[in-house]
């Protein structure tokens, strides 16, 4: 049986079955679900759990001595299977052996990477699992299923998020599940319920490294070159990486480049910005970005951009804070290498 994720719960209602299959590349949510089927697992008795770590070398004996041995005390029991490698020949057939004959009592659940189509279509091991139970792909949250996750999720604590804080948070953990679930966590504690705007978010990532990162792309964008430069002084006094400013700093030019080109196109701003994502509180700066550099400027800035990143990962010549703060001033406005007359 193939299920979807967010079918788990309702089916976990209805009682455990013998064999779970989980795959996919999310820790967060492998984790996640595993965490539902194990509670579930001991509502219903399985007081016993043993834990089979595959690595590459594995004794698949292992497998099948658990199958055999009956509780000393005649529990249920828990059997989690971790594959940190493929199963290889003999793993196969130890789980289809498994799979063929499971054992009373006991309930298998199956962690590892995302599998690919030949192996869910053609595997007899996984076919033999499927068969007889629930196998469950986790497929990565993109950046347009990200917003209505974090919604979920927020709701699902008690909390009632404006559409502009979802799209705030949204933007600063992108591509970092267990971030935003922290940043989640953490606004459940401050606020125990209620609505959530960006204020209520700025406020309690303020002190936050990542935060400050994006605060010195919005202030680069609005033209505070001085306080772009006492910024990154911060930034680098609390021993904050370069190259995680770089990311910040390109992904944003990176962005910008793209929405100034469709622009120049003569598509309308306003639909562009929306198509971006670009939050309400947003759009002013973003628009005000837009409308003082042309298209071909934002090039520029993109390969100044790639330029930083050479020098930080040593492939080009330079210094990368010095790098970082001619990239800053540039954006926000100035030229520091342009020369007088």
């Amino acid at each position: 049986m193939q299920l979807r994720a967010e079918q788990l719960e309702s089916h976990l209602a209805k009682g455990l079955a013998p064999i779970y299959v989980i795959s996919g590349d999310e820790p967060l949510q492998i984790q996640e679900l595993g965490d539902a089927i194990r509670a579930r697992s001991r509502s219903e008795g399985f007081t016993e759990r043993e834990v089979l770590n595959v690595e590459r070398g594995f004794d698949w004996n292992q497998l099948r001595d658990c199958a055999n041995n009956l509780s000393l005390f005649a529990e249920r029991r828990l059997l989690e299977v971790r594959m940190a490698a493929k199963p290889g020949d003999d793993g196969a057939r130890a789980l289809a052996e498994y799979a063929a004959h499971p054992p009373a009592d006991t309930a298998l659940l199956l962690t590892c990477a995302k599998l690919d189509k030949n192996t869910t279509a053609r595997a007899k091991w996984f076919q033999a699992l499927a068969k007889i139970g629930v196998v469950i792909q986790v497929w990565p949250v993109g950046e347009r299923e990200l917003p209505g996750w974090i919604q979920r999720r927020m709701r699902a604590r008690g909390l009632q998020p404006s559409s502009d804080a979802v799209a705030m948070l949204a933007d600063r953990v992108e591509g970092n599940l267990l971030a935003a679930a922290q940043e989640i966590e953490k606004l459940a504690l401050l606020h125990t319920a209620g609505r959530i705007d960006v204020e209520s978010i700025a406020a309690a990532v303020a002190d936050s490294a990542r935060f400050n990162v994006f605060g010195l792309v919005d202030s680069a964008l609005a033209g505070k070159s001085e306080r772009c430069a006492r910024m990154l002084g911060g930034l680098r006094a609390e021993g904050v990486a370069p190259v995680l400013l770089c990311w910040a700093l390109t992904r944003e030019v990176r962005t910008l480049t793209g929405m100034a080109a469709d622009i120049a196109k003569g598509q309308r701003a306003d639909a562009v910005l929306t198509r971006n994502r670009v939050w309400d509180r947003r759009k002013p700066l973003i628009n005000h970005a837009l409308r003082h550099r042309p298209v071909d400027e934002w090039y520029d800035l993109l390969r100044r951009c790639a330029h930083t990143e050479r020098v930080i990962k040593g492939a080009a010549v330079g210094k990368p804070w010095d790098e970082l703060l001619q990239l800053t001033l540039m954006l926000s406005g100035l030229n520091p290498m342009a020369r007088s007359a």
